[in-house]
């Protein structure tokens, strides 16, 4: 299993009237997460698009338990539990300054061949780079 921690604060911009992080901000600190995660495990998201490889999301849950507010610290846990196949799964929690977690969350993202549009197993490089992780 792959565990990594990511901190972003909470910008003023995020907000919405009630001082509360607008809903749809977490998507982008999530993918915030699976980027660095990605770099953490040795490789970037701009290797996998440069080896013809694209990386949509099939599918986001979410669930809101707390709100985060402006200026909050955020530390976003990101785990990857299963090695890859066609898809890779990330799996979160969203933690505040004082450790209160406020949100869960896990995003499913299909491995692509960007010349032919269709789904194609995880690269070699990648999982050669997870395997230690797994063992």
């Amino acid at each position: 299993m792959i565990t990594y921690d990511v901190q972003v604060r909470v910008r003023y911009a995020e907000t919405d009237r009630m001082g509360y992080v607008y809903y749809g901000n977490y998507a982008t600190y999530l993918e915030v997460a699976r980027v660095e995660t990605l770099r953490y495990i040795g490789i970037s998201y701009k290797e996998i698009e440069d080896s013809g490889i694209m990386l949509p999301v099939g599918e986001y849950k979410t669930k809101f338990i707390k709100p985060a507010k402006y200026d909050d610290l955020l530390t976003i846990r990101t785990y990857i539990k299963n090695k890859p196949g066609v898809r890779i799964v990330f799996e979160y929690e969203v933690f505040n300054q004082d450790n209160v977690l406020l949100n869960t969350a896990e995003t499913t993202l299909v491995f692509v061949n960007s010349q032919t549009g269709r789904p194609c197993q995880a690269p070699e490089q990648l999982l050669k780079m997870m395997e230690a992780h797994f063992k």
